[in-house]
């Protein structure tokens, strides 16, 4: 037993607030979904550095304020957990980026051609989380599998 399991289990112990820009809310959403089976592929990484790489969202951003982002996001994931960043990425993502965040979540998800149970729950909750309808949520999937066909 830790000495502030106490606290930690009776809500004692104050709750940290993440705050997240909209670029960063994009990016730690992708990461969770990439980090999701417990370890990032060479093809996972290097779809996600293209993908970041082509939005108009990081075109302004240098290699070392992008590392610095990635580090920060890292280290709430780490410290507070994926709910957490998650949750704090969520509320700060525009609604415009909604199903490009999904789409892109889902490519990343079938970069390394396999779908682990961690990775397709995480696609669901992300999915209901930004209540895109479930139309959209096939369509997405349908056009991504045949992207990562082959």
């Amino acid at each position: 037993m830790g000495l502030f399991d106490n606290f930690r289990q009776s809500g004692k112990m104050a709750q940290s607030q993440v705050t997240l820009g909209p670029a960063e809310a994009f990016l730690a959403i992708v990461l969770i979904v990439v980090a999701a089976d417990g370890y990032l592929a060479n093809d996972e990484i290097t779809l996600l550095n293209t993908v970041l790489r082509r939005m108009q969202m990081y075109r302004s951003y240098s290699g070392d304020v992008m590392q610095r982002m990635f580090d920060k996001l890292s280290g709430i994931l780490r410290r507070e957990g994926s709910e957490v960043l998650f949750n704090a990425a969520i509320a700060s993502l525009p609604h415009d980026l909604y199903d490009t965040t999904f789409a892109i979540a889902t490519d990343l998800v079938l970069a390394d051609g396999n779908v682990s149970k961690e990775e397709e729950a995480l696609l669901g909750s992300l999915s209901r989380a930004l209540s895109i309808p479930q139309a959209t949520v096939d369509k997405i999937i349908e056009v991504m599998l045949i992207k990562n066909k082959g």
